[in-house]
């Protein structure tokens, strides 16, 4: 009996260890915890329980981004033209251009610094660079941006007018308005073809595609 008593007050003393063990380590890890814990390689992501961890080149808009891979911690988002080429050739160039200089292609770059370049082909083959600067908004009417591009070189002049991008098709019109040349840009309240009020029709309207 007296043995019995001792193997009881043993069972006793182990299981209140034990216990007390249990409470004083911290709770298993999980994915959910807020905490960078277990074999977890960022707060609740990596490792062999977790799923990967959000990065900015994952093609998936997670962790504090506010964009796909850009905003929080990641680069800002770009917006309109911002970080996009584009190329226009045959029908989708416009035909003022067509008409009044050759205009056979043109290639344009829209820096992530608010910066342009832009290649322009006539049909013999001979290249024009144009350079500058750019600034874009929201015009409020739909999808369409307002546009302003100083340009640099190969002379100093500034354009205005307006784009709308769909997919990687972008609709572009613009008009010379410093020096003057008599010309009024088009409007997005008005549409595209409203160069000039209208007069020129789409005679104005650029088509470009988005390039890689």
């Amino acid at each position: 009996m007296k043995a019995f008593k001792l193997i009881l007050i043993a069972f006793a003393v182990f299981s209140t260890t034990a216990a007390f063990s249990s409470c004083d380590r911290d709770d298993p890890a999980t994915c959910t915890d807020g905490i960078q814990n277990g074999e977890e390689t960022g707060i609740d992501c990596g490792g062999p329980e977790c799923g990967a961890c959000p990065t900015c080149t994952d093609g998936v808009q997670n962790g504090d981004e506010t964009g796909v891979d850009c905003g929080g911690s990641c680069s800002a988002c770009t917006e309109g033209v911002q970080g996009k080429r584009y190329q226009s050739s045959g029908s989708d160039v416009a035909p003022l251009l067509v008409n009044l200089f050759a205009v056979d292609s043109i290639y344009a770059e829209f820096n992530v610094d608010f910066t342009y370049t832009v290649e322009q082909y006539d049909t013999s083959g001979v290249p024009i660079t144009l350079t500058g600067t750019y600034s874009q908004s929201e015009s409020g009417t739909g999808t369409i941006y307002n546009i302003t591009l100083d340009q640099s070189t190969p002379a100093q002049l500034t354009v205005q007018g307006i784009f709308d991008i769909n997919g990687t098709t972008m609709s572009y019109e613009v008009v010379q308005t410093n020096p003057d040349i008599g010309a009024t840009p088009p409007t997005a309240a008005a549409g595209f073809g409203s160069s000039n009020g209208g007069t020129l029709g789409t005679a104005n309207v650029q088509t470009y595609q988005e390039i890689q």
